[in-house]
């Protein structure tokens, strides 16, 4: 036991080592969305990268030679041990120049990529949710297909049609007046195609950056054999497949819409009205195979040679993806040259863009209604947890997620349409674009209302809590003993911290419903082939409105986000989230950081572990918590028990409860945290504040406080759940329940010789609390739980026992 520099010792409560003088910790901290600065990250005044290639960099302190420096030393069990700060800095995959900024731009397919996660999970044994699931993956592929096609045909009316066609037409006045250009026809055919082109390679482009992982080669485990956090989440080997069907269902859109629309080719006499035809029958084909190809690409682990879809996937290989894309590139460029030879006129334009449009919309329906019976069989595995642990929405959260991404995809399209027709000052677009309006005019008085409603019903909760004397937080009031102004401060943030981890998901319901109720009228006026009546009007002219500030708006963002990220911060916190996820229904998303940074983190774990006196903690925060988890999980397939022990886990304002397993139950299950807390054996701790809106528990839930202490249910450490002992107070003021450390905010302090943060911190700060050095050594096993200094909660002199009926459930 002298080798590794540490001597066993038993506790109350489990096993704990002793510190030798050998011992180590390495404290490897995982930052959060919208990315932090080095310094911030490790708490230093400068920091120096020890690792990484830019992207993902490994940083430590910095002394002002900027060498590495140690970190502050990390008192366990009453004596001093070795710590060394690291950090893993992700934010410049996320963020930062025109090229990431303009993913903005493509937020609809990320949309769709994301509710293809969000899809309840698939029981095992179950023949019928086995089809299920095949049938919903197949129609999130086809759907976030149609949305590339829908941006394509949106392009070209705007390009072809209000562009080349109508305000470069020979005699018009658009903006500079008659030019040379109007009166030849091929150069309005290149204006009009070139940016459908342009378009459609930087799609192709895009889609194929992918990141560089460098790490040493370590033994993968089989994907999803262990029940483990992020178990599924892994590149999908059929993504370079899809990303080849989007481009050729692009391409054949483009030729459709430019050689006549969906009814039929543009006529010609003799050769080229034959020419023109067949090209049209090839862009049609080119559509329909994609759209098949895509339907039928379904395999989340990668293709089985026993699967059916094996021949499909051997059609779309490297070598026959290249002939294939050719080919549609010669078809289209083909039918450029044709459409050089005729004056440009786009008589089929509105026609295509309401045809997908109205597939978009089937394919959203069908996908909600297959979801009812899919969620009802997954029920089975969470009808056991308590309500406030189950999925949203009952597991049905992928159909309104995917329709807000059609939805903002179409009104994105058209308000860039509308804005252009107004600057130009010419033009008349398709009569669909009418119906469009009307949707978001509709849309936009609905959400007024809505968010009227929702602010007035959160009035009267909040007014009926403080009539009702819950206005002082039990929790509140055990961290803050004897201090009412912080009582009183705090209990304040928890009530609005709760509140909106409980109604976080309803906003997003409340959205999709008030863009499908709008989309209900517009829908059935142009199924009846009804012109807008007279009511409609002030509807119409608030959607142009609308659409027109939903256009702007998503460009400057996409500016601010290029050339000042800090000012950025909603857009780059959507962009991060989106961007976890592997491809898999949309190619032409980010790429997944996770794939990445998960890699990385668990080779740089490996390489200190390689020291047998050195134990590790991974730290992460907020959504570097859920990185955190998953490279721990990962770490616990990898590595022999003699080595795992040696690994640790601190997530602080995690959402990893509230959030993940809610709303991806197939990939964060509720089961996988149990599994993960019992590889652990106690070995991760959750730092948590009341009130932080964004974090929360993670390890416990059904907390009541009775009798002066605060119960709870939770992991215990062999894996299981089960009711908790009272919580400890440790000696910083934090309450410990199970593995989560309740931090009093504000904070208690100043303490002598530590950062101390004023005010109610929330979501930031979490390692300038005390109780954060102290939750990295209990998880490097190195300090027990109940610590001498930790005693139970009871009620002091100066706060009697809160007394009621009944306990109140946090």
């Amino acid at each position: 036991m002298h080798h590794y520099g540490l001597a066993d010792a038993r506790f109350a409560g489990g096993s704990v080592l002793i510190p030798g003088p050998d011992t180590r910790v390495v404290e490897l901290r995982v930052h959060g969305v919208q990315g932090t600065t080095p310094q911030s990250l490790v708490d230093a005044v400068a920091a120096v990268d020890v690792a990484g290639d830019g992207l993902g960099r490994v940083v430590r302190p910095a002394d002002r030679l900027r060498r590495p420096a140690p970190g502050p030393m990390l008192q366990a069990g009453g004596r001093p041990v070795s710590r060394v700060v690291e950090g893993y800095v992700w934010g410049g995959m996320t963020s930062g120049g025109w090229a990431k900024a303009t993913w903005a731009l493509l937020f609809p397919f990320s949309l769709a990529n994301v509710a293809h996660w969000m899809l309840p999970p698939v029981p095992t044994g179950s023949t019928a949710a086995h089809l299920l699931g095949v049938a919903l993956r197949s129609l999130l592929r086809l759907a976030a297909l149609l949305l590339t096609v829908l941006l394509v045909a949106q392009l070209a009316v705007i390009s072809l049609d209000l562009v080349a066609a109508q305000c470069l037409a020979p005699g018009s006045t658009c903006l500079w007046g008659p030019s040379w250009v109007s009166d030849v026809p091929w150069a309005r055919t290149v204006i009009g195609l070139a940016p459908v082109a342009l378009l459609l390679v930087v799609l192709h482009r895009v889609s194929a950056v992918d990141w560089r992982i460098e790490r040493k080669d370590v033994p993968a485990s089989a994907i999803g054999a262990s029940g483990l956090p992020g178990a599924h989440v892994a590149t999908d080997p059929d993504v370079p497949a899809l990303r080849v069907l989007h481009l050729v269902a692009g391409l054949g859109a483009a030729v459709v819409i430019g050689l006549g629309g969906p009814l039929g080719p543009l006529v010609a006499p003799g050769w080229h009205g034959v020419a023109l035809t067949a090209a049209w029958v090839a862009g049609v084909a080119l559509l329909a195979f994609s759209a098949l190809a895509a339907m039928l690409l379904d395999d989340p682990t990668g293709g089985a040679p026993h699967r059916g879809g094996r021949w499909l996937r051997a059609v779309l290989a490297r070598r026959p993806r290249r002939v294939l894309l050719a080919v549609a590139w010669a078809v289209f460029l083909g039918s450029a040259a044709l459409l050089t030879r005729l004056p440009v006129r786009m008589p089929g334009a509105d026609l295509a863009v309401q045809l997908v449009a109205a597939a978009v919309a089937l394919v959203c329906a069908l996908l909600a209604l297959l979801l009812v019976p899919a969620a009802l069989l997954a029920r089975k595995t969470w009808k056991d947890l308590p309500r406030d642990l189950r999925p949203w929405a009952g597991g049905w959260m992928a159909a309104p997620v995917l329709a807000i991404a059609a939805l903002l995809g179409g009104g994105f399209g058209a308000g860039v349409g509308l804005t252009l027709r107004r600057v130009l000052g010419h033009g008349v677009l398709p009569r669909g674009y009418d119906y469009i309006a009307l949707l978001w005019g509709v849309a936009g008085v609905l959400a007024f209302a809505a968010g009227i409603a929702v602010v007035a019903t959160t009035g009267a909760v909040r007014w009926s809590s403080l009539r009702r004397g819950k206005e002082w937080a039990r929790e509140a009031s055990l961290l803050h003993a004897g201090r009412a102004r912080d009582v009183k401060r705090a209990a304040r943030a928890w009530w609005w911290a709760r509140w909106q981890q409980r109604h976080s998901h309803h906003v997003v319901l409340i959205g999709a419903c008030v863009l499908v109720a709008g989309a209900v009228p517009a829908a059935v006026l142009r199924l009846r082939e009804v012109e807008p009546p007279a009511w409609s009007r002030p509807f119409a002219a608030l959607g142009v409105v609308v659409l027109a500030v939903l256009a702007l708006a998503l460009l400057r963002a996409v500016w601010l986000a290029a050339r000042r990220p800090d000012t950025a911060r909603q857009l780059g916190i959507l962009a991060d989230l989106a961007a976890f996820w592997p491809r898999e229904a949309h190619p032409v998303v980010p790429p997944c950081y996770a794939l990445k940074v998960v890699p990385e983190l668990v080779s740089r774990v490996r390489e200190h572990l390689a020291d047998p006196g050195v134990r590790v903690v991974i730290a992460g925060h907020s959504q570097g918590s859920l990185l955190a988890a998953v490279a721990a999980a990962r770490l616990l397939e990898e590595l022999p028990a003699s080595d795992a022990a040696r690994v640790g886990l601190v997530t602080a304002g995690s959402q990893l409860q509230w959030a993940y397993p809610r709303a991806f139950p197939a990939v964060v299950p509720h089961e996988s945290l149990a599994r993960l807390a019992g590889g652990l054996d106690g070995r991760w701790r959750a730092l948590c504040r009341g009130t932080d809106p964004l974090g929360g528990a993670v390890t416990t839930w059904g907390r009541q406080v009775f009798d002066g202490m605060l119960l709870g249910v939770g992991f215990l450490p062999d894996g299981t759940t089960g009711a908790l002992p009272p919580a400890l107070r440790g000696p910083t003021g934090a309450l410990v329940l199970g593995g989560d450390h309740w931090l009093p905010d504000p904070q208690r302090g100043p303490f002598p010789g530590r950062r101390w943060a004023p005010g109610v911190n929330r979501h930031k700060d979490y390692t300038s609390d005390p109780e954060w050095d102290r939750a990295v050594a209990i998880a490097a096993g190195l300090e027990d739980v109940a610590a001498p200094l930790s005693r139970p909660v009871l009620p002091t002199a100066r706060q009697a026992p809160l007394r009621t009926p009944e306990p109140e459930a946090l």
